[in-house]
């Protein structure tokens, strides 16, 4: 059984939970995987706008039965519900633009021979499994973006529900999938081992997960030990590292980075774990005061807020810089950053650069920009990088070597909070993710979950409608090397 406990006191609230046997994952992706055909031509746009409003309806229930489960306040998860119906509609604006579908057409020429070539993508063929995270109980859970993205891609989805938060994931599970147009669409399975049935079930075509390196890692192994192995997006670890530039504006910048640092208890993926700055006395005080003044709270779980002291251990051997007030809860955690310099945190790589999930992070001080780039050479893959400067010359030699270490650069600001949006990735080189050409978040999320098929010299009549020279759909495609905008 699985119980719903609340971190504030530690105590477990309502009635437990029971785990899904192999049985039943079996039947349930099942029932997914018939439930598919029908969906794939269904008017999936106006079914996603339907899940969104339904979730908007059900918000007093749902931020209440989170804040239960994960003491995250009812601000935080009102915001995150209202953030997770997002994500649905921004799927049906994308599904309704089409180009998603990268309808590509070659007419056939004389000379040189060529034959007719059409390309698009479909759906993959088969049951999309996803992994709920613990940090984000809506935004990247059972009401999440991989869910609004295999679906809107026309997968059924299978989630593994995560055990912190059993509770919400059920409620948020009942009112999705009551708003589908078939409810089987959507299954759910609980527990460590109806997870394992679920990567290695031979209908699962595809797996998303978000959550800590170890469980990613279990996860890939699991598939890679399948006949048939299938694609993984996993979102792991990330540091997210910010330099600042000598050249970068004071003003509240401490208060900047102590409020991003303990935003939801630190626990946030692209928390900024590691920040270089110049040698500055001046800065460097504003810092320990603006984290000195910042007050912890409860952890998630009792076992993320062991991770968390965990870490704190491993980055004792460093001078302690700063340290927040103690929070309050049965998982409560302090705010803490030490502090060292370049030379010292370069010998200690890669030790030093292991994320500590929660509001802890290193400050690394440096004498000269110029000595940077060899240092953030060394740095594994993050979801982010930040820069901040006044000066963009200043900046291009650590901008050069960030590049290629992050799947979203930011200036002069702060990683946490992902938007949903068109342009937005959410990924990044490993550990920050296993695919960094895809992403958990935004409109080209559902690239995830689709797979291209070439045409050639197919007849019109079995052609896919997007694919026919009429166009039916009216998507935008591009034909004979020109791109064609669809109708408005």
């Amino acid at each position: 059984m699985i119980h719903s406990i609340d971190p504030r006191t530690g105590e477990s609230v309502g009635d437990p939970f029971p785990l899904t046997s192999d049985d039943e994952v079996d039947a349930i992706v099942g029932a997914a995987l018939a439930a598919g055909p029908a969906w794939r031509s269904a008017d999936r746009a106006a079914a996603l706008e339907a899940v969104a409003a339904a979730l908007e309806a059900n918000v007093e229930e749902l931020w209440r039965a989170a804040d239960a489960e994960t003491a995250l306040g009812e601000t935080r998860l009102r915001g995150e519900v209202g953030r997770a119906a997002g994500q649905f509609r921004l799927f049906a604006q994308v599904l309704r633009d089409g180009g998603h579908v990268e309808a590509v057409i070659d007419h056939a020429t004389a000379q040189p021979p060529v034959p007719d070539l059409r390309r698009m993508n479909h759906p993959l063929p088969g049951v999309a499994g996803v992994f709920a995270a613990s940090n984000f109980p809506f935004a990247f859970s059972v009401a999440g973006g991989d869910t609004a993205s295999a679906l809107a891609a026309g997968c059924p989805v299978v989630v593994k529900a995560h055990d912190g938060h059993p509770a919400t994931s059920e409620l948020s599970w009942q009112v999705i999938r009551h708003a589908l147009p078939d409810p089987d669409l959507l299954g759910l399975v609980r527990g460590l081992d109806a997870g394992k049935r679920l990567a290695v079930h031979p209908s699962v075509a595809a797996v998303g997960f978000t959550g800590s390196i170890p469980g990613g890692k279990a996860i890939q192994a699991l598939i890679a030990e399948r006949p048939d192995p299938i694609p993984f997006y996993g979102e792991l670890g990330s540091v997210n590292p910010v330099v600042v530039l000598p050249s970068a504006a004071r003003e509240g910048l401490a208060e900047g980075f102590a409020a991003s640092l303990t935003l939801g208890v630190g626990q946030f993926c692209t928390n900024p774990g590691l920040v270089f700055v110049p040698d500055d006395t001046e800065l460097l005080v504003s810092v320990s005061e603006a984290v000195s003044a910042t007050v912890g709270g409860p952890m998630l779980t009792e076992r993320m807020q062991g991770g968390y002291l965990r870490g704190l251990a491993r980055l004792g051997k460093l001078t302690p810089l700063a340290e927040g007030q103690p929070g309050e809860g049965a998982f409560a955690v302090t705010p803490q950053v030490f502090v060292t310099d370049l030379a010292t945190f370069a010998a200690d790589l890669p030790d030093l650069v292991e994320e500590c999930f929660g509001p802890a992070a290193v400050v690394v001080v440096y004498d000269d920009p110029a000595d940077l780039p060899p240092v953030l050479e060394r740095l594994d893959g993050s979801l982010t990088a930040t820069i901040h400067a006044t000066d963009p010359a200043e900046a291009r030699g650590s901008a050069e070597v960030l590049l290629k270490k992050a799947g979203r650069l930011i200036w002069n600001g702060w990683p946490t909070g992902v938007a949903v949006r068109w342009a937005m990735h959410h990924g990044g080189p490993w550990p920050a993710s296993t695919a960094a050409a895809h992403t958990s978040v935004g409109a080209a999320a559902i690239r995830r979950w689709l797979v291209p098929t070439a045409y050639q010299d197919w007849p019109a009549e079995l052609l896919p409608p997007e694919l026919r020279d009429d166009n039916p759909p009216g998507i935008p495609r591009r034909v004979d090397g020109v791109l064609v905008a669809g109708r408005a």
